[in-house]
């Protein structure tokens, strides 16, 4: 079981700092601590505890630890789900894409995501305005948790940008009404990037290696994290969205901090895929950072994730609610191998996957819900097309990884939603693996990112032993092999990189973020449109269009708020 200390303060913390303000730009946290009553080592550590339970504060209709609303349906990785488009509808708009709008349906989804990350930094910038006040003789620990705040509050600036691109920048020096003056548009793209990066660089210089806590970010964690923002700001866009070119000396930067991760010792792959998404295995050697979750910690409900709490089977007798988070046909079709147990890269998606025949990466069965197939590593619960909710509309795959065993010790229903304390990997060993091996390809040095390809692969080989049907068969023809050196050249090996990535972190949302990052988010989704539409009629009016379509409209109340000061997201 896993190290609970922090998460067990993360609850305390929700007493200590709650919000009763409507816009982020109005938050302060009140109650019983504050920059102002900071008079021991023990408040201000709890300061920091409050900044930690921010990051996971998320809801169903606001989420921030999970992004399969933003990541995973708005790619061709799922489809939004549930009762068809009409249920929860500001789901189906990002599905469609050109439905997308500043303010659409009740106003919930990216506004309340906003909203929720900005209480988040704030909480981070008391924190940090009350310790900085300190002094090392009176806090100790001041350093270390100056650094975790920094940490944090990139993490939370890191996600708004991937997500809206043009965000304001909100840091600790800024009274209540600076932060008014301050605009979305204040910085160049890469100047953004570059004060996000500056906080991940204080928590590399100030952090240690190893924390007496689990949960709590590290000198590691911080170098992974600063890498992935390297890399994200390597492919170099244009105010349309556009990448205009890759630079190769923040692709420099990416392999110098994944080596710093990678040569630590402190972190490897799970030995079996499925230890990624069971609770047992909650802060194990893959988890580089992770946001924290509780159950039975002497709350009412506990400190759970409810943010995924929709997404269960809904016609199990076990959940019942809600059938949303459904595997697109596409990606099913994408886990088919050919007869040398390698992805077929460009052929894939010709023909819809016949799982009682065709061979296919086990991952597969780590993922997606298939008929007569176990159900989340238990034989004897198989997987039946009658748990879908509405197969008309959304075909009859089921998401799997996020879910968890109605028997486990984590989960816990409120009403018709579910909850879990399975902790949310905000970065994985996989992904720093995978982003040194992109890095290395995009370099010219393709030959390089080969092992670290195949490693990925060698451990998708190996995840056999958790998937098998009762009387100890495999439930689909599996057959993965390692890529060959032979004819590795730098456009094979990109194309290898980028469904490799595809299928290691398939509804686990990255999938529409890489495509943005990648610069051919408009010509993979619109192809993936065109045939998805003949599949799935839903989706015959869906467009995706560049310069408009890779980020999410700035919300318009917070427009409205600041008085135009925002400026809108081209296109919107």
């Amino acid at each position: 079981m896993k190290n609970k200390a922090l998460s067990l303060l993360l609850i305390a913390a929700g007493t200590l700092l709650t919000s009763a303000c409507k816009d982020f730009l109005e938050y302060q946290p009140q109650g019983t601590l504050s920059s102002d009553n900071i008079k021991s080592a023990s408040n201000a550590d709890a300061l920091v505890t409050a900044a930690y339970a921010s990051i996971g504060n998320g809801e169903m209709i606001g989420p921030i630890a999970s992004m399969w609303v933003y990541g995973s349906i708005r790619s061709d990785d799922a489809y939004k789900g549930g009762g068809g488009v009409a249920d929860l509808e500001d789901l189906n708009f990002y599905e469609q894409h050109n439905l997308t709008q500043p303010q659409q349906g009740g106003g919930l989804y990216h506004p309340y995501t906003w909203e929720n990350y900005y209480k988040a930094i704030s909480r981070a910038n008391v924190a940090l305005r009350s310790i900085t006040a300190l002094t090392d003789a009176s806090f100790p620990e001041r350093k270390t948790r100056l650094a975790e705040l920094r940490f944090l509050r990139g993490h939370a600036h890191f996600m708004l940008k991937m997500l809206f691109k043009n965000i304001p920048y909100i840091d600790e020096t800024l009274s209540n009404e600076q932060i008014l003056t301050v605009s979305n548009r204040a910085m160049t793209n890469d100047q953004l990037w570059d004060k996000i990066a500056a906080d991940f660089q204080a928590a590399v210089d100030n952090l240690p290696e190893k924390q007496t806590q689990v949960g709590r970010a590290n000198k590691l964690s911080a170098a992974a994290y600063l890498a992935k923002l390297r890399l994200y700001q390597a492919y170099e866009q244009d105010d349309n969205n556009k990448v205009t070119s890759i630079n190769k000396t923040k692709l420099q930067e990416v392999v110098k901090l994944t080596d710093l991760v990678i040569n630590s010792g402190k972190y490897n792959l799970q030995p079996d895929f499925a230890e990624n998404f069971l609770p047992e295995f909650d802060n194990g050697v893959e988890s580089v950072f992770a946001v924290q979750y509780s159950i039975n910690d002497g709350t009412t409900v506990g400190r759970l994730n409810f943010e995924t709490g929709l997404n269960y089977p809904h016609g199990a007798p076990q959940y019942g609610c809600c059938g949303f988070h459904q595997p697109s046909q596409n990606l099913a079709n994408a886990f088919g191998t050919d007869a040398n147990g390698l992805p077929k890269l460009d052929t894939f998606n010709d023909a819809v996957i016949d799982f009682k025949t065709a061979t296919v990466d086990p991952r597969v069965d780590h993922t997606i819900g298939i008929d007569g197939h176990p159900y989340k590593y238990n034989p004897a619960i198989l997987f039946s097309n009658s748990w879908v909710r509405d197969p008309g509309v959304y075909g009859f795959f089921q998401s799997m990884k996020e879910q968890q065993a109605a028997t486990s010790s984590t989960y816990k229903k409120q009403g018709p939603f579910i909850g879990t304390s399975k902790n949310i990997d905000i970065i994985r060993y996989a992904d720093v693996l995978l982003w040194q091996a992109e890095a290395y390809i995009e370099l010219g040095q393709p030959a390089l990112a080969l092992p670290l390809i195949n490693k990925i692969r060698a451990r998708a080989a190996a995840s056999t032993g958790r998937t098998k049907k009762a009387d100890g068969t495999n439930p689909s023809n599996y057959l993965i092999k390692p890529y060959e050196a032979t004819n590795w050249t730098q456009a094979y090996a990109r194309k290898a990189l980028q469904f490799e990535r595809r299928l290691e972190f398939a509804t686990e949302s990255p999938r529409f973020f890489d495509l943005v990052r990648w610069g051919i988010a408009e010509p993979t989704l619109n192809a993936y449109i065109a045939k998805e539409k003949t599949r799935r009629s839903f989706l015959s009016g869906a467009k995706f269009t560049a310069g408009r379509d890779e980020y999410l409209p700035i919300p318009q109340r917070e427009i409205n708020f600041t008085k135009g000061l925002y400026q809108q997201n081209p296109g919107f």
